[in-house]
């Protein structure tokens, strides 16, 4: 069992507690995590692509999809079936380990970081947050990399409440910026 999993298990009498909750079934829990990159100009470039793509592999630690345009929009210069992104869906035990390795390697490896946004909420549950570049994660290699480039990583939880959402994120060691909630 992962260590975050194993804190999940460790905090699940004190977020019901915290959350008024009596059925231990309604426990917020993650379900999912998707890590999202816009190819933006460099969908041009299949090498480009391509690097990108498996960088985000490496760091996800699963095969990332590259995603075509649906439809052509003239305005930004896409046509149908063009690469447009790259994204991965991390669930069980690769979400856990992922989600570990964000919130103990990664962000604290972030240059002056105060901690991620608390205003990434949806309303529904899910987080939503951005990276500004990929070299903060201890797999990428700087040589490997063709151009820096960001992500949006979205934390998808079982509850549609966004304050159960959070203190299930806080309890799990999610750097929460300070300030109001």
């Amino acid at each position: 069992m992962s260590r975050m999993k194993q804190k999940y298990n460790d905090i699940i009498p004190a977020l019901r507690e915290e959350c008024g909750i009596a059925n231990a079934m309604q426990t917020p829990k993650l379900e999912k995590i998707v890590i999202s990159v816009g190819a933006g100009e460099e969908g041009k470039d299949a090498k480009l692509i391509q690097n990108m793509a498996d960088t985000i592999a490496l760091i996800a630690g699963q095969k990332a999809i590259i995603i075509n345009a649906k439809k052509s929009v003239a305005g930004f210069k896409a046509r149908e079936g063009s690469p447009s992104g790259i994204k991965v869906t991390l669930r069980g035990a690769n979400m856990y380990n992922f989600f570990d390795k964000l919130v103990s390697i990664a962000l604290p490896r972030v240059k002056d970081f105060r901690g991620t946004p608390r205003k990434g909420f949806d309303g529904r549950g899910n987080y939503n947050f951005g990276l500004t570049e990929q070299l903060m994660f201890p797999e990428v290699i700087y040589d490997n990399i063709i151009k820096t480039h960001g992500m949006n990583i979205t934390v998808v939880t079982s509850t549609d409440d966004d304050k159960q959402a959070f203190a299930l994120l806080e309890k799990l060691g999610m750097p929460f910026a300070k300030g109001k909630n």
